[in-house]
C-alpha cells in the first residue's frame, strides 16, 4: 500500500475509535457475503459496532451474471469481487473464511467449521446476529439429477456448465454417428424464469454466432436448444404481453420454448418430461442446465432448529416485519432463506430477487443502528422497481412499475442496471469493455475448457 493509502486507513481507524470508544463492545456477526449480507455490513461502516463477516467463500458473486460465465461471455473474476478488497477501507469490519455449522442462540454464539487453519471448530460470540444464507435451486426431491444437470447459483456451477457446453461441441466434432452427434448438439435448459431464458438465449448465440465456422465436421449453428418449464408461459412473473415478446425473441434465436412441461427424469444422455394428462416424452440430450425451483439455504433450517421454529415447504424460516426471529430481537435473517410476515403473521410473498436482498441488507444495518440509539425500527418495506430479463443481443423485456419495454430499449435498461449494481469500479469497467467487444464482434473471450472437463480419450 502507498503512503497515502496507509494514512487514509489509519485515519479511518481513528475515526472509528473516536466514535466507538477505544474498546468497542457491540459485536455484529453477519453470515453470508451475498447481496443481503454485504449490504448489511457496508451499511454499518459508520456505526459504533465491530462487524465480522463470515463466508465460506472469499468473494462476493454477482449472481445475476453467472450465466454469462457459463457461456463464455465473461470470465469468473469479472462477476466476483474479493470480500477483503470490498471492505478494506471499512475499519470496523473484518472477514472470516469459515462455514457456519450451527447457532447457539442462548449463549449468543455462532459455531464455525472448515476454517482455513485446520481448526475443527470455533465459536464466535455476537451481540447482534445477521444471517443471510441465500438459496439454492431445487431439484424437487430428485437430488440424483444434480450430477447430470448442474445449476447456475455458483461460480463452480457456472464453470462446470461452461466446460460441458464447450466439451459437447468438441465431442460432436469427433462423433461420426449422426444420431449421437445430434444428441451432443442438443441442449436443454430447465426453468423459464429470467435465468433460464437468459441462459437459453446465450447458448443459442454461442452456437449460431460465436462458434459458426470454428468446426469442420460439426455444425454448431444446427444445435437444438430446448427451454422447459412447468408454467404455462415463459417468464411467468412478467405480464402476459412481455412473456409473449420474450417467447418470440427466443424463437427468433432458434430456441424452442416448451412451457407446460414437467420434467420427470434426467440422466447422462437424455431428459424426459410430460404434459398434463400426456405420456412422457424423452429427448436425447447430453447437456442439461438446471435453473428451476428454489429452496432455502441449509442455514435456514439450522437457525429454525436453534430457535425452536419450523421452516416452510421451501425451507424458509419465518421472520417478523422487522426481519427478526420471533422472541429473538437480536437475530435478523435476510434474503431468499426467509419468509417475511406482517404484524398479523401473514406471508408478504416477496420475490427471491437480488433487489429484495439488497434492500433487506440496507434495512438491517439501519435497524441495528436504530436499536443502539434506543429507537424501534420501522417495518421493512420492499420498493419494487420492476423486473428485467435479457434474451440476447439487443433483445430484452422490462416491466418498470407498469412501464413495459422490449427490444433495444429494454436491453439498454438491463445493461445500465447490471453495470450499476456490480461491485467494484474495476469489475464495472471490465464488464462494460467485454460487452462492448462482444456486441461489435459477436465474440466471447472466456471460451476455455477448464480443469475437471471431460476430455475424449486419444
Amino acid at each position: 500500500m502507498n503512503a497515502g493509502g496507509e494514512l487514509q486507513g489509519q485515519l479511518a481507524r481513528r475515526v472509528v475509535e473516536v466514535v466507538m470508544g477505544a474498546d468497542a463492545s457491540h459485536r455484529v456477526v453477519v453470515i453470508g457475503g451475498g447481496f443481503a449480507g454485504l449490504n448489511a455490513v457496508r451499511g454499518l461502516r459508520e456505526a459504533p459496532v465491530e462487524v465480522t463477516l463470515v463466508d465460506r467463500q472469499n468473494f462476493h458473486l454477482f449472481q445475476p451474471l453467472a450465466y454469462q460465465v457459463a457461456t463464455g461471455a465473461l470470465a469468473s473474476a469479472e462477476v466476483a469481487a474479493p470480500l477483503r478488497a470490498v471492505l478494506k477501507r471499512q475499519a470496523n469490519a473484518r472477514v472470516m473464511l469459515a462455514n457456519a455449522k450451527g447457532f447457539d442462540l442462548g449463549r449468543r454464539e455462532v459455531v464455525l467449521g472448515d476454517l482455513p487453519d485446520g481448526e475443527a471448530e470455533r465459536r464466535l460470540p455476537y451481540d447482534t446476529l445477521v444471517v443471510a444464507g441465500g438459496s439454492n435451486y431445487s431439484y424437487f426431491g430428485h437430488e440424483d439429477w444434480r450430477k447430470f444437470a448442474p445449476e447456475l447459483k455458483s461460480i463452480g456451477g457456472a464453470l462446470e456448465i461452461r466446460n460441458r457446453l464447450l466439451s459437447a461441441f468438441e465431442a460432436a466434432e469427433l462423433e461420426p454417428d449422426p444420431e449421437r452427434r445430434r444428441a451432443w448438439l442438443t441442449f436443454v435448459v430447465v426453468g423459464a424464469g429470467p435465468t433460464g431464458v437468459e441462459m437459453a438465449g446465450q447458448i443459442a448465440e454461442l452456437a449460431r454466432d460465436t462458434l459458426r465456422g470454428n468446426f469442420r465436421a460439426a455444425a454448431p449453428e444446427e444445435a437444438r436448444i430446448v427451454l422447459l418449464d412447468g408454467a404455462e408461459r415463459v417468464l411467468p412473473a412478467f405480464p402476459n404481453g412481455l412473456s409473449r415478446h420474450a417467447a418470440r425473441a427466443l424463437e427468433a434465436l432458434g430456441v424452442e420454448p416448451l412451457p407446460g412441461r414437467t420434467v420427470v427424469d434426467v440422466d447422462a444422455e437424455s431428459v424426459a418430461w410430460e404434459e398434463k394428462g400426456g405420456a412422457p416424452t424423452r429427448l436425447q440430450a447430453r447437456t442439461v442446465v438446471w435453473a428451476a425451483g428454489v429452496t432455502a439455504s441449509r442455514l435456514a433450517k439450522l437457525l429454525a432448529e436453534a430457535a425452536g421454529a419450523e421452516v416452510d415447504k421451501a425451507g424458509r424460516v419465518a421472520v417478523g416485519p422487522d426481519l427478526t426471529l420471533a422472541g429473538r430481537p437480536e437475530v435478523l435473517a435476510l434474503g431468499d432463506m426467509v419468509s417475511v410476515r406482517d404484524a398479523a403473521g401473514r406471508p408478504l410473498g416477496l420475490p427471491g430477487l437480488a433487489p429484495v436482498a439488497i434492500q433487506q441488507g440496507r434495512y438491517a444495518s439501519k435497524a441495528i443502528v436504530a436499536r443502539l440509539r434506543g429507537e424501534a425500527p420501522r417495518p421493512f418495506h420492499y420498493l419494487d422497481k420492476g423486473d428485467l430479463a435479457t434474451i440476447g443481443r439487443s433483445k430484452a423485456v422490462a416491466d418498470l412499475r407498469g412501464i413495459h419495454l422490449w427490444g433495444l430499449p429494454a436491453w439498454l435498461a438491463w445493461l445500465t442496471v447490471h453495470i450499476y449494481y456490480l461491485i467494484g469500479f474495476q469489475n464495472r469497467l471490465l464488464v462494460l469493455l467485454r460487452w462492448t467487444g462482444s456486441f461489435l464482434t459477436r465474440g466471447r473471450g472466456a471460451r476455455l475448457i477448464g480443469l475437471g472437463a471431460k476430455i475424449p480419450d486419444r
